[in-house]
């Protein structure tokens, strides 16, 4: 009877776990905060490396996930005939909506984060004498803005890689993805093979990793709390209604707008088109999962085969708006978090990498927060905090994930007559 009731017992979540770590890493760094002793700097000098080596593994997984996704998803657009021009028009009109996304997205957040109260003292200490200048760079810092055009382009890319210069990394590999969907078919198919083979198997690491995210996350939180106290609990808490408010209002002013005057649908079609499609996305985390749902809206709204089997697909798979959203405002709010003042050519630099790497979002849980590094290595800020952000990320991740659904189903309703 008891082995009975045991095995009814539900395993918790990996999001509950993680949340309990964070909350659990909070309590224990702000008794330590209270209390400055001899146990308090052995606790610390245990953890700090624990935490190290778990964002150790996820950023060496970074450049060649980000790569790869990259490579596989720009390299099948078809270059010929309607499928290469859909694939075409699907391409610029998600580039543009993720564009003007993250653009507002970093207009309206930056001065909100502004507000935040954090202790500049707390903050010096939180990163660390080795990161005591890593906030000073300023417009002159970076050489001035054609110099970081310049430096876009890698005379070496492989030595680009290994420097951890990732804007030069995403370039190349957004410009071999183009130059390989013009490779003759029998061809380009072999390299896509090996490019997604290479990109299903670092989302496996990926989500492999992020098994160990309760003890990484626990072991970064402990420090954070013990450094800056209840101000960290506070931004955190800011962080989250930032993201989940910016994202509703990009689904609410841009793309139901988008969907309904250059899809020619009514508001209420509109609505009723998206909405299976959201609560699957919403309730399940991934707008993958969501798949389904769009393809059967599309089907019952009589769309062209080309929009509901191949669009939509496509979009489902490559199209995040709702990482436009979530990464400037992560960057933004480990900024704030960290004491790290962004010039304006860095926040250009916050917006250009997001354009390119929310369409190699990871099919995962928290991908959002993982392809964040390359953007957070643009503007040198540490990498440290992805560990927080991942920990919080399960409300903010459902709002993103219903609003990725919405951005698909809007390519699908403005290409519907284009197909």
């Amino acid at each position: 009877m008891q082995t009975a009731c045991h095995d009814t017992i539900l395993p918790m979540s990996l999001a509950t776990r993680v949340l309990l770590s964070l909350v659990a890493g909070f309590l224990l760094g702000l008794a330590l905060s209270a209390v400055r002793s001899p146990v308090t700097a052995t606790i610390l000098a245990v953890l700090t490396p624990v935490g190290t080596i778990f964002i150790n593994l996820i950023r060496m997984t970074v450049i060649p996930l980000v790569a790869s996704m990259l490579v596989a998803s720009v390299g099948s657009l078809s270059s010929s005939g309607a499928l290469g021009r859909v694939a075409a028009r699907a391409a610029v009109l998600a580039l543009v909506l993720v564009a003007v996304t993250a653009v507002c997205t970093v207009l309206i957040a930056t001065p909100v984060l502004a507000r935040i109260h954090i202790d500049q003292d707390a903050a010096m200490a939180l990163r660390g004498p080795k990161d005591a200048s890593a906030g000073s760079v300023t417009a002159t810092g970076t050489s001035g803005l054609v110099q970081w055009v310049v430096d876009l382009v890698p005379p070496n890319v492989v030595k680009a890689a290994a420097d951890g210069a990732m804007l030069p990394v995403i370039v190349f590999s957004a410009l071999f993805g183009v130059a390989l969907a013009r490779v003759v078919p029998d061809r380009r198919e072999a390299v896509l093979r090996v490019t997604q083979g290479v990109a299903d198997a670092m989302q496996r690491l990926v989500a492999a990793i992020l098994q160990l995210a309760p003890i990484g996350v626990f072991a970064l939180a402990v420090p954070l709390a013990t450094t800056l106290g209840l101000a960290a609990a506070g931004a955190v808490v800011a962080y989250i209604g930032l993201v989940v408010t910016l994202t509703v209002l990009a689904g609410v002013l841009l793309l139901y707008p988008v969907g309904i005057l250059a899809g020619s649908m009514t508001p209420r079609a509109f609505i009723a088109f998206c909405a299976p499609a959201q609560a699957v996305a919403f309730a399940s985390r991934s707008s993958l999962a969501a798949l389904p749902a769009m393809i059967e809206s599309a089907e019952s709204a009589d769309m062209p085969p080309l929009v509901s089997r191949f669009v939509l697909p496509l979009a489902a798979s490559v199209s995040r708006v709702g990482a436009a959203v979530a990464q400037p405002v992560g960057v933004l709010f480990l900024a704030r978090l960290y004491g790290v003042a962004l010039s304006p050519a860095q926040l250009v630099s916050v917006v250009f990498p997001v354009m390119l790497t929310t369409f190699a979002v990871g099919g995962i849980p928290g991908g959002s927060i993982i392809a964040m590094v390359p953007t957070l290595a643009a503007v040198n800020l540490p990498i440290e905090g992805i560990g927080i952000l991942l920990a919080v990320d399960t409300i903010p991740d459902m709002f993103r994930s219903a609003a990725n659904a919405t951005g698909s189903m809007t390519l699908a309703a403005v290409l519907r007559r284009h197909a």
